[in-house]
């Protein structure tokens, strides 16, 4: 298994509660796959760089995870079908 750093941004009109829901089925992705959650950091709302379907501002959060090699694909495609995330990444981290 290796270390992925995924960085998403949500909708800012997203409230608390579906925030915490979408956060639960990404760990729930994870897990499934025989994956591990390590961290999650939640940075909140920052302004954009320039607009993203037309909005200014999102919210930032940040999950560290252990995974497959093939795993980052599926999450990926999963998080590009996602309505209310409108930004992410994901990469690999260096192993120390």
């Amino acid at each position: 298994m290796k270390n992925y750093e995924l960085l998403y941004i949500v909708k800012p009109t997203l409230d608390e509660d579906a925030r915490g829901e979408l956060l639960n089925t990404i760990k729930e992705i994870i897990t499934s796959a025989n994956g591990e959650v390590a961290e999650v950091e939640n940075w909140g709302s920052r302004k954009l760089a320039y607009p993203i379907q037309k909005f200014r501002d999102g919210v930032y959060t940040l999950v560290n995870f252990k995974a497959d090699v093939e795993f980052p694909k599926e999450l990926d495609r999963r998080l590009k079908i996602a309505e209310n995330v409108i930004r992410h990444v994901i990469v690999a981290q260096d192993e120390k």
